[in-house]
This record gives structure tokens, C-alpha cells and sequence, in this order.
């Protein structure tokens, strides 16, 4: 088939790769300058099946909103609230619900499995050279931390996942640039779990995707779709008029932009982009910097060492402008990497400071599959776990749409869910 994908982020850029792959001429269509430009720039770089869980939980839910009303907290219900935003809220505060958390959890725990799996062979078959290490330390800050964990940890066991409690002697043993004047309850290792500097493997699986002919039209946007056997769209670069193109099928992969892109079709996904935030700065003294990744559960961040650099990830915002950044969420960074690796970054100079919109649904899951109308297909709503879901997502629509079953059970992120 003759293929448009609309979006090349990290998801855009796996799917295009496993459409060519399976033999498709694909054409991608991006608005940027370049491959992982907006939501997958400046990621925190975690691929860890083990902690991905819905955002949509009950205690996440009352911490959230709680802290929401205040802008002095990173998490924040910004001016720019609407009848989309609160009819969002309402729809992810009943996915909290006990049943349809399980659901959804054990159905981004599938996909994360296979997609580390598809990530891993796609490292080793193509010999991407890409930063990443192996293994993930949860911190556990006080007492109340510890017992969500040893709730958690029961499922863990249930499901075959493999951890490892640490007291914090033996934390410090695996991690010595922890702060010494940090305490904390303990830690768990995760030996499976990575992380991974994104945008690097995005720009090397850009490579081997053109290797396999396909097309990227940077700095091009595409203005509307109209479905059909032959899916039409309206596509403008900073160099041409609009122009009308005709393929096989297309493949919307535009992260936040893609709800207002398909909802002239009467397709109305509960599609938001909750922004979050990243700072990248040098490493200073190698020693002092973590050796694994690290997550700490309590603030929901994390902290990579990415080759010479340090990034710190986390925050939540809703209803605020794309280009405003807050210093709220970005002093809980800097103040969670001062509480474990004081002396890992220099941050005097060079610094980054990213906000980036993940588009997010609110149950949680991907949609990955059929759109309901004819020529149209989905893989979007990956949250901020578009890096640790993307290549299971693209390997498993890829396999649908050549017309072979998925690895991976694929009902529970099919678009009746919204129907």
C-alpha cells in the first residue's frame, strides 16, 4: 500500500519504520524541521514496563486535584479551561475506579513488555548506537511510600516481574552519589527496566526508514483528511500552496494536534495535551551522578544519565499555554535532583529547560488500530509514555495492517472504547 503518516515523533518514526518493513511506501508528513521535535524533544527517557501504570488512579486522581488549584505546585490547573478540559476530567476521574484501573493497567503492562522486547531487537538487529542503560531504582521517601510499594509489589509477583527491595544501605552500596544528608525508607531495583535518550534513537531509526525508502516532508502540515477508500489529504509546506493527495490508507500519529485533525470526521477522542516538564544539564563529576535510572515515587520523577548529561523529568499541567513555562514545576525538578545527586550536573550554564504536551487520554491506553472509517488508522493518546510504548504500538499496527494478528491482544485499545 501507498501510506501517509501524519506526525513524526517517536511514534510516527517506529510506525513509519515497521510499515516499510512490512514492504508499505510510506510518506510522512511533519510539521517540524525534523524527526522528534516536540513531544518526544527532550523526554525523561524511562522504558520501564514495571512503573507504568494508568495515570488514572484513585490516589493520583486526589493528589492531583488537590494540588492542581494552586500555582505554587507543579501540578496545575492552568486559565485556559474549557468544556473539553472538564469533560476530560470527568472522564479520567471514572477511570480511576478500581475495575478500570486493573484493565487498564494490565493492558499497558502488556504492551510495555512487547514493546521493550521490539525495542530491544530493533537495537541489536539494526546496531543502534544510542544512549541507554539497563535498570531502574525506585526511592521510596517515607513510610507511606513503602507500603504502596509492598501493595504493589504483590501484582509484581503475580505477573512475573522481576524487583528487588533494598534497604538504604544497600541503595547507597548500588548508588553511591546519593546524598548522604537524603533519608529515605528504601528502594527497589528494577534489573529489567531502561532508559534511553529518545530523540537519538528517533534520528537513527530516521536513518534506517529512508534506508527503506521512505519520505519525509519536514515543515509541512497537513490541514485536513477526508476518509475513504482512497484517503485524501490537504497538505502545505513553507515552500508550496495547498495541495490535495490521494493514498492507500494514513496513519495519524500527530500527538496533541490529531484530535482536531479527525474530529471534522465525527471521530470525538477524549484527546488532551497535559504538559510536561525536563531539565538537561552537564554532568559534573561522573561520580556523583546515577548509574541507573532513577524514579522517585512520591514526586513522580525521574533521573537518567544521558552520555555526558543529566535529565530530570516529571510535572503535570493542564490549561496552560505551550510556550509559557512555569517555575513551579521546573524548581520541583531542580529541588528532587538537589534531594538525591547534588553534585551530578553543572548548573551554572548550559542548561535545558523543555516543556513539552503529551497527548494523553484519560483511561490511560494508546489507541492502536482501525479508526472506524474507511482509509483511516490510529496510534495515538501514549501519554508521557510514548518512548516505552512506541515500538510495541508500530510493530503491533503495522501486523493489523498488513493483515496479520498482533502479537499482542489489541481490543483494549480499539476506538469503540470511545464509541
Amino acid at each position: 500500500m501507498n501510506i501517509a503518516l501524519i506526525g513524526a515523533g517517536i511514534v510516527g518514526v517506529t510506525t513509519a519504520y515497521e510499515l516499510a518493513a512490512d514492504g508499505h511506501q510510506v510518506t510522512v508528513f511533519e510539521r517540524c524541521g525534523a524527526v522528534a521535535e516536540e513531544a518526544s524533544f527532550a523526554s525523561g527517557g524511562l522504558i520501564s514496563p514495571t512503573c507504568l501504570t494508568p495515570w488514572a488512579d484513585t490516589h493520583t486522581a486526589s493528589r492531583v486535584l488537590r494540588q492542581w488549584w494552586s500555582p505554587l505546585n507543579p501540578q496545575h490547573l492552568g486559565p485556559h479551561i474549557g468544556p473539553r478540559q472538564v469533560s476530560w476530567m470527568w472522564r479520567w476521574w471514572r477511570a480511576g475506579r478500581p475495575e478500570s484501573q486493573t484493565l487498564n493497567r494490565d493492558r499497558l503492562l502488556q504492551l510495555a513488555l512487547y514493546s521493550r522486547q521490539r525495542l530491544q531487537h530493533l537495537r541489536t538487529d539494526l546496531a543502534l548506537d544510542y544512549e541507554h542503560s539497563t535498570g531502574c531504582l525506585v526511592m521510596l521517601r517515607d513510610a507511606q511510600d513503602l507500603a504502596r510499594a509492598q501493595a504493589t509489589q504483590s501484582w509484581w509477583r503475580e505477573v512475573g516481574l522481576p524487583f528487588h527491595e533494598l534497604s538504604p544501605e544497600q541503595t547507597r552500596r548500588l548508588e553511591p552519589g546519593l546524598n548522604p544528608d537524603t533519608t529515605f525508607a528504601g528502594a527497589l531495583l528494577l534489573p529489567e527496566d531502561e532508559a534511553g535518550n529518545c530523540r537519538q534513537f528517533a534520528m537513527l531509526l530516521r536513518n534506517e526508514a529512508l534506508r527503506l525508502g521512505v519520505k519525509f516532508e519536514f515543515q509541512t502540515s497537513v490541514l485536513g483528511l477526508e476518509a475513504g477508500q482512497r484517503p485524501t489529504l490537504q497538505t502545505r509546506s513553507a515552500s508550496s500552496q495547498p495541495q490535495q493527495r490521494s493514498f492507500d490508507a494514513c496513519v495519524v500519529c500527530a500527538g496533541s494536534a490529531s484530535a482536531d485533525l479527525l474530529r471534522p470526521l465525527g471521530l470525538k477522542i477524549p484527546l488532551l495535551g497535559v504538559h510536561g516538564y525536563s531539565v538537561s544539564a552537564q554532568v559534573r563529576e561522573p561520580l556523583n551522578t546515577p548509574r541507573s535510572a532513577v524514579w522517585d515515587a512520591q514526586r513522580q520523577v525521574s533521573i537518567t544519565r544521558l552520555g555526558q548529561r543529566v535529565r530530570v523529568a516529571g510535572g503535570f499541567e493542564l490549561g496552560h499555554n505551550a510556550q509559557d513555562k512555569r517555575s513551579a514545576p521546573l524548581r520541583e525538578l531542580y529541588q528532587v535532583l538537589q534531594d538525591w545527586f547534588p553534585g551530578a550536573a553543572t548548573l551554572s550554564s548550559g542548561v535545558q529547560e523543555w516543556k513539552g504536551s503529551q497527548a494523553m487520554l484519560p483511561d490511560g491506553p494508546p489507541l492502536i488500530g482501525a479508526s472506524g472509517l474507511p482509509g483511516v488508522w490510529l496510534n495515538l493518546g501514549h501519554g508521557a509514555s510514548g518512548w516505552a510504548l512506541s515500538c510495541g504500538s508500530a510493530r503491533a499496527l503495522a501486523d493489523t495492517m498488513s493483515g496479520r494478528s498482533a502479537a499482542i491482544d489489541l481490543s483494549g485499545h480499539a476506538m469503540e472504547r470511545y464509541a
